[in-house]
């Protein structure tokens, strides 16, 4: 399943004449930009964006300007897309990586070049269907995300002084924050800790200790934690680590649960 047949690159390149693939191609612009012809119409590219062909459709791929990409033939995928796509990459650029690494994996001479290729292909596959699915938000709003879940289990995080790196003004960001995720982004970022919170409680084995999560869900004060954690579970955080422990006993299954998130 979703079987990576070939991965090439195109340097700097002006004109591709019209070619058809009897398998799915995946088209990763890392520089330049440009426009596909099909039958249906034009679409336009530019770096970052990442373009679904499926099967047998004839195109062609055309530059003023010039283009350099990573493209991909898989097979037998879980694709289902009849038209021509484009997506975008985020500012993590995880679809870049993941191109780059099918690249080096697909010329590499690695005794787990096979596994790794189908890996990749799995992964390339899920992620061209979850970025369709996924909502685009502005780039600004995107980098304050990215940048609250790269750091939320810092507990000296200060999302204050980053939000007033930005050249806008602070209740600007905060109130496209909101209007793009539904939330701001101090409750996002509160929202991130204590579902990691909960997840751990859930999860670890008896010799848990409630202050240490705390300190690694990006809580200074436990005494806060559990102030802030009760109020979005209803219940005290060592009460909700232990009615999650006997959920997952296989002795105590009748006995009353905590609703967990």
């Amino acid at each position: 399943m979703n079987g990576i047949l070939y991965v090439g690159k195109h340097t700097l390149t002006y004109n591709v004449q019209k070619h058809e693939h009897t398998t799915w191609e995946l088209i990763y612009c890392t520089e330049g930009n440009g426009v596909f012809s099909f039958a249906d119409g034009p679409l336009a590219y530019s770096a970052g964006d990442v373009v679904i062909i499926p099967p047998s459709l004839p195109h062609t791929n055309n530059s003023e300007t010039g283009f350099t990409n990573i493209h991909v033939n898989l097979a037998d995928t879980t694709l289902t897309t009849k038209k021509p796509v484009l997506i975008h990459d985020d500012s993590n650029e995880f679809l870049l990586h993941a191109f780059t690494a099918a690249f080096y994996h697909f010329n590499s001479t690695s005794p787990y070049r096979s596994a790794l290729l189908s890996a990749y292909g799995n992964l390339l596959a899920c992620y061209m269907m979850a970025y369709q699915q996924t909502p685009s938000h502005s780039r600004v709003v995107e980098e304050i995300e990215n940048h609250i879940i790269h750091h939320y289990p810092d507990c000296q995080y200060e999302l204050d002084t980053y939000l007033r790196s930005f050249p806008f003004s602070y209740d600007y960001l905060r109130k496209l924050f909101k209007k793009e995720l539904g939330v701001t982004p101090h409750k996002y970022l509160m929202d991130l800790r204590l579902q990691a919170a909960a997840d751990r409680l859930s999860s670890i084995p008896d010799d848990n200790n409630i202050t240490e999560i705390s300190r690694l869900c990006g809580f200074k004060e436990p005494l806060y934690f559990s102030r802030m954690f009760k109020k979005k579970y209803g219940v005290a955080p060592s009460f909700y680590f232990e009615e999650s422990q006997k959920q997952t006993s296989p002795t105590n299954s009748e006995d009353v649960k905590v609703m967990l998130d």
